[in-house]
C-alpha cells in the first residue's frame, strides 16, 4: 500500500515563526541571523530528502511517509540558531541537525505504536497503514541512518547520539512501567518528559554549539535551556492533546488519554480527587470511559475529554509550562547579549504560545 501524502512545505520563514520581524529584532545582525537560519533550514530539508532514501522499495516508502507529512523542524532550527554562537551554519552543523531530526522522526514511529495512535501530522499513523512490525522496523532503520550521519562527525557526535538515544529509550521504558511505589507521580512524569523530549531538544542545541566551533562555555547553558524548554514543549502538548480541533494538532482530541497515558492534567486531577468531589467524579469518568488503553471512542469519552479541557487542572498545566519556559530563558544568562540570546528567548515564547 502506498498512501498519498503531501510533500512538506515550510509555509513561513523562521523570521516569522520566531517573531524576528518584530521591531526588537530590527538590527542588521538580527536580520542576518534570521536569513542564515532560513538558508540553513533549506539545506537541512534538502539533506533530509537525500538521507531518508533507501534502495529497498518498502523501506523507502515507509521511511519517507512521516517526513513527507510535514513537521515543524523545531530541533534543526534550534541547532542552526545556537550555531550562530560560533562560526554559523557550517556543513557539520547541517549534518548534525539532519541526524537529530531523523532521530526525532524515528521516535514518532515507535511512539505511535506504543500509544496506539491513529493519526500523526494529519495523516494515518504508520502502523495504521502497514501494521506495528513495519512501523517499528522503519523507526529502527531511521535510527540507524541517523547514527550513520553522526558517525561522519567523529567520536564526540557518536557519544552525543548514543547518550541521547539511551535517554529516549529510558524515557519510554519509565513511561510504560510507571512510577515505583512511593515515587511522586508528577516528578516521575516530568523526568519522563525530560528524557523523551528534553534530551533531544538539548542535544540539538548542544550540537549547534559543538559543530560551529563555539566556546565550550556555551554548552551547559544551551543544554539546560533545551532540557527545560523540552519539558515546557511537552506540557503544552498535554494541553493541545485536549484540543477539539484535530486539523491544528494532527490528532484527535485526547489521543494520549485514549492510549492510557496519564498526562499532567490527569495527574493534577488525581492530586485533587481525595478532597474534591468534582475532581474525583471527573477522574472516575476519565478512567472508565477514556483511559482504557484501547483508543476509546464514543460520546462518553468525548464528553469526559471536553470536561477535562475546561477544568482548572488544564489551566494549571499551562501555567506550569510557562514556568518551565521562564526557567529555560533564565538558564541563558551566561550567554553574551545579542541576536542569538534574543532569538532563543523568543523561541521559548513561541513554544508556549502554541496553546493560544
Amino acid at each position: 500500500m502506498k498512501p498519498s501524502v503531501p510533500l512538506f512545505r515550510r509555509g513561513s520563514s523562521v523570521t516569522s515563526q520566531l517573531g524576528l520581524s518584530d521591531r526588537i529584532f530590527s538590527s542588521k545582525d538580527d536580520r542576518g541571523l534570521a536569513s542564515g537560519i532560513d538558508v540553513g533550514l533549506e539545506q537541512v530539508e534538502a539533506s533530509l530528502l537525500g538521507e531518508v532514501t533507501f534502495a529497498d522499495e518498502i523501506a523507502n516508502v515507509t521511511s519517507r511517509y512521516l517526513l513527507n507529512a510535514g513537521g515543524k523542524r523545531v530541533r534543526p532550527m534550534l541547532a542552526l540558531l545556537t550555531a550562530h554562537l560560533g562560526s554559523g551554519v557550517l556543513d557539520d552543523v547541517v549534518t548534525a541537525a539532519t541526524a537529530i531530526e531523523i532521530t526525532h522522526l524515528a521516535s514518532l514511529y515507535h511512539d505511535d505504536v506504543m500509544d496506539d495512535a491513529h493519526q500523526r501530522r494529519g495523516v494515518p499513523s504508520a502502523q495504521t497503514v502497514w501494521g506495528n512490525s513495519i512501523a517499528i522496523l522503519t523507526g529502527d532503520l531511521l535510527f540507524a541512518r541517523a547514527s550513520q550521519l553522526m558517525a561522519r562527525l567523529g567520536e564526540r557526535a557518536i557519544r552525543l547520539q548514543a547518550d541521547t538515544f539511551e535517554r529516549l529509550v529510558l524515557g519510554q521504558l519509565h513511561e510504560t512501567v510507571g512510577p515505583h511505589d512511593g515515587e511522586d507521580p508528577v516528578e516521575h512524569y516530568i523526568q519522563v518528559l525530560s528524557d523523551k523530549t528534553g534530551s533531544l531538544i538539548a542535544s540539538a542545541a548542544q550540537a549547534g554549539v559543538i559543530f560551529s566551533d563555539a566556546s565550550d562555555d556555551y554548552e551547559l547553558p544551551v543544554v539546560q535551556f533545551g532540557e527545560k524548554i523540552g519539558v515546557a514543549f511537552q506540557l503544552i502538548d498535554d494541553v493541545l492533546d485536549l484540543s477539539p480541533q484535530p486539523q491544528e494538532t494532527g490528532k484527535i482530541a485526547g489521543t494520549d488519554l485514549r492510549a492510557g497515558v496519564a498526562t499532567l492534567p490527569v495527574l493534577r486531577l488525581r492530586e485533587r480527587a481525595p478532597h474534591d468531589i468534582g475532581a474525583a467524579a471527573l477522574l472516575a469518568r476519565l478512567e472508565r470511559d477514556v483511559m482504557t488503553g484501547g483508543g476509546a471512542t464514543g460520546e462518553a469519552a468525548d464528553s469526559a475529554i471536553a470536561a477535562l479541557r475546561e477544568h482548572d487542572v488544564t489551566a494549571q498545566t499551562l501555567t506550569e509550562a510557562h514556568g518551565w519556559a521562564h526557567a529555560a530563558v533564565a538558564a541563558l544568562s551566561p550567554l553574551p547579549d545579542g541576536s542569538v540570546k534574543k532569538a532563543l528567548t523568543r523561541f521559548a515564547d513561541t513554544i508556549v504560545e502554541r496553546s493560544s
